[in-house]
């Protein structure tokens, strides 16, 4: 790292322009890949993706998002006395859907009385599109105004509703990225200015705008070979802000405190790189170690958020270890004005936290531990689905209003799930009426015919939205297998959560142990030990589990969702959500246990005492990684601010996750379990040294220090500087 420092110095105008000219092709890289962002959340090889794709091939159409088109008569008039002129609506709205095939289930279609509500007036009927292959409002924009002027002309009132429609979020309205991200980066300022208290604040953020538009580049030369999900640009705009400016923070400072101790410029750069910039590499590696789990697992929107994930991580090393010494060792001692903070000595206030951890370890380690229990003890009722119950959907406008119509008139609400059943034609009516005998299915009609093939389309009485309402599904298909002799084939919104749970959390347990053997061996390697990255990942899970609790307790369970929000229970939590909050939270969780741990083994080594190691590690680091922590934390809620419930939940817990993680774990747990561990904190045998190529690490004698001779607050002994 020393040679690489004196590298990059000496060719930091180089270094400068070649990121130079990388910024500007990251700001020319935003504008196509707008148009690039992919929809698609299939499972290639499950049943239901297959069931899908047939579904895809022979009709012409996906289950994506299933249209119900709902029409009202008069007061004292009916559908069946209204009959041709109902079906005209229904045709004309659907005749205005140009450039595309529909398919249309209805009472026209099937003359089934299930498709009109109890009281006779009103009647709905499914229509179903191709696969969108851009983000944004999709056939509704022509199918709503025709059938609302088609209704107005015949005397009616019309609707259209979905589930992808009322998970948007009815009337409500998010801020663009753009905006998230600003606001976020000014968030940030703000705490920059509070640790840097000079125009040197303006640095990590130029570094993060590097960072971001680089990457953006990189995932638009990534959407050439494959699909790229939308999520992924979220993650990008706010995650890599946090991340950038986060090294960016650590690896300032470092310098900051070099040159405070006398040093020259450029040795305070090296020093800097050679420690904090050791590190930012350690933790960005982690980072994109832990996004391994969205590599392996077999979805390709997962796939894609992984990939761009460990770009996330990667290039911020990648600039901050470039582009930001490059621009110290230039810039950076006429930028560091005014200098009204001095980095010369330890946080006072964060030394004196230390100091009573260390004589109350005890104490501290029980009560961090009640307080993870309480938050961990929600998770036990984790239930997995869609992720939005009924009720956490839109609660007003149009969308809403017109399900309601359907339900006051005796329709269940599960007609927004419906489920499609693929059989051979001549079996369509036995499985119908099969299907129609399955508990917890209102209606069930041989939908369409196309040659061989035929849809039976099933609507549940309750909307398959968690793996418990799901479980119709599997009884759907055991009685329409028992009835028909070709191939059956299901798909829809309940088919998907079974194929999640099948392709996913069947496989995930041993992914898991899979990072965390990974992560372990590169953090003995960091630490040059046994047993600090055992404690660092096994806390890690139990944050993690934590922030599970805390957004059961939060979303699903709807305990502050509906004041902070407005949003009811969601009842599930998307099946997409948890491996996805897993791979990012458990490497960014992982930054500050690195630094903090980085920080007390090199005081560690220099002292050989474990009590000043905890006080002088947190004294240095307590106060960045604190701030470091709230510049991620309104990245996160910068995330959170989005329309969709989904992205709520991903920012509330990504945020949730790095506060608890930076107060609880890291500030209060991390060093009085060091303080209880003592020399075994320290220990790494020569055999696994060797084979890992770095120095030992023997047991020295225990060193008891009272605490009487521990420093006063604020003040750290001669040489620990």
């Amino acid at each position: 790292m020393e040679r690489f420092a004196h590298l990059v110095m000496h060719h930091r105008r180089i270094v400068s322009g070649i990121w130079l000219a990388l910024f500007i092709g990251g700001m020319v890289s935003v504008s196509p890949l707008g148009e690039r962002w992919s929809l698609d959340f299939s499972l290639p090889g499950q049943p239901g993706d297959n069931a899908e794709q047939q579904l895809i091939d022979t009709y012409g159409v996906s289950t994506y998002d299933s249209y119900l088109a709902v029409v009202t008569v008069p007061q004292g008039e009916t559908v069946e006395g209204n009959r041709a002129a109902v079906a005209g609506v229904i045709s004309a709205g659907v005749a205005a859907v140009t450039d595309v095939k529909l398919r249309v289930v209805d009472l026209a279609s099937t003359n089934d009385p299930g498709f009109v509500t109890d009281d006779g007036r009103a009647t709905y009927a499914l229509i179903q599109a191709p696969v969108p292959v851009t983000a944004g409002p999709q056939i509704e924009t022509q199918l709503d105004p025709a059938l609302t002027e088609a209704a107005r002309a015949a005397g009616f009132e019309s609707g259209l509703t979905s589930y992808v429609l009322m998970s948007a979020g009815g009337d409500q309205e998010g801020s663009s990225v753009l905006v998230e991200t600003l606001l976020a980066g000014a968030a940030a300022l703000l705490v920059l200015l509070f640790v840097y208290a000079s125009f040197l604040a303006l640095l990590p953020l130029l570094i993060a705008g590097v960072s971001i538009l680089v990457t953006f580049m990189l995932v638009l030369g990534l959407t050439t070979f494959t699909d790229v999900s939308i999520i992924v640009k979220f993650l990008v705009a706010l995650i890599g802000l946090g991340v950038a400016i986060d090294y960016s923070l650590i690896l300032v400072s470092r310098w900051r405190e070099e040159r405070a101790h006398g040093r020259s410029n450029e040795e305070a750069v090296v020093v800097a790189m050679k420690t904090a910039g050791h590190a930012v590499m350690a933790s960005g590696v982690t980072v994109a170690i832990s996004l391994l789990a969205l590599l392996i697992l077999p979805v390709p929107a997962l796939r894609s958020m992984g990939v761009a994930g460990m770009l996330i991580p990667l290039v911020s090393v990648a600039v901050v270890l470039t582009l930001l010494p490059a621009l110290l060792s230039s810039v950076g001692p006429r930028i560091d004005y005014p200098r009204i903070r001095k980095e010369g000595t330890a946080s006072r206030g964060w030394s004196a936290w230390a100091r009573l951890i260390v004589r109350h370890r005890v104490i501290a380690t029980a009560t961090a531990l009640i307080v993870l229990g309480l938050l961990v003890a929600p998770v036990f009722s984790l239930k997995i689905g869609p992720g939005s119950s009924l009720e956490s959907l839109a609660h007003n406008g149009p969308r809403f209003d017109t399900l309601q119509t359907l339900t006051d008139g005796g329709v269940g609400a599960g007609v927004i799930t419906p489920i499609a059943v693929l059989v051979p034609a001549r079996d369509a009516n036995a499985a119908a009426q099969a299907a129609r005998g399955v508990d917890g299915v209102q209606l069930a009609v041989v939908g369409t015919t196309s040659g061989d093939s035929a849809v039976v389309d099933v609507f549940p009485s309750r909307p398959t939205l968690d793996s418990d309402a799901s479980t119709v599904v599997t009884d759907v298909r055991a009685a329409v297998e028992s009835e028909v002799s070709g191939q059956v084939g299901i798909t829809g919104l309940g088919p998907t959560i079974e194929d999640y749970f099948s392709a996913v959390y069947d496989k995930f347990p041993y992914v898991l142990v899979m990072i965390a053997l990974i992560t372990y061996l590169l953090l003995v390697r960091t630490f040059r030990s046994i047993l600090l990255p055992l404690k660092a990942v096994l806390l890690n899970l139990v944050s993690l589990a934590a922030v599970f609790g805390s957004i059961v307790f939060f979303w699903q369970l709807g305990h502050g969702s509906d004041v902070v929000f407005d949003v009811a229970p969601t009842g599930a939590i998307n099946f997409w959500l948890p491996v996805v909050i897993f791979a990012f939270l458990f490497g960014l969780s992982m930054d500050y246990e690195v630094f903090i741990l980085t920080r007390m083994r090199e005081e560690y080594d220099r002292t050989g005492d474990t009590g000043m190691a905890v006080i002088t590690g947190i004294g240095r680091t307590g106060r960045l990684v604190t701030s470091a922590a709230l510049i991620l934390f309104f990245s996160f809620s910068a995330i959170a601010t989005s329309p969709g419930t989904d992205t709520k939940v991903l920012g509330t817990a990504l945020g949730v996750g790095i506060l608890i993680d930076a107060t609880i774990v890291r500030a209060l747990l991390v060093p009085a379990l060091v303080s209880l561990f003592g020399r075994w904190n320290w220990w790494l045998p020569g055999w696994l040294a060797r084979a890992l190529f770095v120095e030992p690490s023997p047991l020295h004698p225990v060193r008891i220090v009272p605490p009487e001779a521990l420093p006063e607050p604020g003040k750290v002994p001669a040489g620990i500087n």
